[in-house]
């Protein structure tokens, strides 16, 4: 036997063949509970959630950096409207003290050119301040879109958790109901057959199959001649095993021997 084969057995071990049978029942079940996990780690609404999660994660980085430059700019706009109301406050003073003609010729000539000065001050202070808004306006509408991404890509992710959480509570129903089953299913069986049968599922995943028409059920092998004269020989109640993958051979009408 060469090293890819199991070890030789140290022992025969009888089991009822009935015994024997019901494996095959329970590898079934097992093979749909190992179906039922790997469906719950592999479900799609995991990879579909972990991508709108990092999208929201990026948009979250997104929307603070658009909502910085909005709340700097309206800080720039409130000094802008401050800089223009002080200028026109100013120019205000200086047109009622003219009006009233309060002062010297030289002062009013002075009040004269100062509200000239005044005057083309807050033409500029006020263009910058429309410059300003406009820059603001751009910066907010940066925010809403964002923020109505952010809106329908949460409810984009409300909608997958939903899906997922539902799928795993009907895979988690499932595995709860067929490990009821599997506690009728191995009452009664025979110790040591159920024991190396668990042993072999837990080191290769699945621990009997059907020996059908010379083939192994498990690794799919059909069965040297070698092996199917060993079984030929050996006691309907003697457990054989598939000297391939090493599960247990559970023979039938229609194993071909």
């Amino acid at each position: 036997m060469d090293g890819a084969h199991p070890e030789p057995r140290e022992h025969t071990l009888i089991a009822p063949t009935t015994d024997q049978w019901r494996l095959l029942d329970i590898q079934a079940l097992d093979t749909r509970l190992s179906q039922i996990a790997h469906r719950e780690r592999t479900l799609p609404e995991h990879a579909e959630l972990t991508a709108l999660q990092q999208r929201a994660a990026a948009l979250g980085d997104e929307l603070v950096a658009a909502q910085t430059v909005a709340s700097d700019t309206q800080r720039e706009l409130t000094k802008a409207e401050a800089d223009v109301e002080q200028v026109r406050q100013r120019a205000a003073r200086d047109q009622a003290r003219l009006e009233a003609g309060q002062g010297g010729h030289k002062e009013l000539e002075s009040l004269q050119h100062e509200l000239a000065t005044l005057g083309r001050r807050q033409s500029e202070l006020e263009d910058a301040e429309l410059e300003v808004m406009e820059r603001l306006e751009t910066a907010q509408a940066a925010v809403n879109r964002l923020e109505a991404e952010r809106d329908s890509l949460q409810g984009d992710i409300d909608t997958v958790t939903s899906r997922r959480d539902d799928a795993l509570a009907d895979l988690a129903d499932e595995r709860e109901r067929l490990g009821r089953d599997r506690v009728g299913m191995i009452a009664g069986l025979d110790a040591g057959l159920l024991a190396l049968y668990e042993k072999i599922r837990e080191s290769t995943g699945a621990g009997a199959a059907m020996l059908r028409a010379r083939r192994c059920e498990g690794c799919r092998l059909e069965l040297n001649p070698q092996d199917l004269q060993r079984i030929r020989a050996a006691e309907p109640d003697e457990v054989v095993r598939c000297e391939e993958c090493g599960r247990i051979l559970v023979r039938t009408g229609e194993s071909g021997l």
